[in-house]
């Protein structure tokens, strides 16, 4: 595990988006592209970084909508997982819709990503629906399904 002083979390700039797309190709066989993060960053999503000891270890791109705030993408680069810095981040994005007044949040992941559908039970998302062939394959041939998955926002369980 890190030390919480060493971590820095901020929202992305575009100059930041050479070193996101090194992490996101690093990350997904099927990578955002980089104008994907371009119309993110210049429009009306969240995006976020993660730093640790000032290097760019992760990002995170949320939409919200009225009172919902829906995970888009989260990915921490391979040489920094398993540290905790994908759990840091994805409590700062729960806190941020927190603050912005939702009352749910939700994400799909796919299907085979069991530590990422592991780190989000132990963060109180519960399993709600299957989205049948949401995902392109990542061996390029067929789709993958997709769990669907939310986080109730109840004020008194996060002041």
């Amino acid at each position: 595990m890190v030390e919480q002083d060493q971590i820095h979390i901020r929202t992305i700039d575009m100059q930041d988006l050479p070193n996101v797309m090194e992490v996101e190709r690093k990350c997904y066989p099927i990578p955002w592209s980089e104008s994907v993060f371009e119309g993110s960053v210049t429009g009306n999503n969240e995006c976020w970084l993660i730093e640790f000891q000032g290097l760019l270890c992760g990002h995170a791109v949320v939409l919200n909508i009225l009172d919902e705030s829906h995970l888009l993408n989260i990915c921490i680069a391979p040489e920094f997982s398993r540290k905790g810095l994908g759990r840091i981040l994805l409590q700062h994005l729960i806190s941020q819709a927190v603050e912005r007044n939702a009352t749910v949040f939700f994400l799909e992941v796919r299907v085979s990503n069991r530590s990422a559908i592991d780190l989000y039970f132990s963060e109180g998302f519960n399993e709600v629906g299957l989205r049948p062939n949401y995902y392109p394959s990542e061996e390029g041939a067929g789709r993958e399904d997709a769990l669907l998955m939310t986080l109730e926002l109840s004020l008194d369980q996060y002041i």
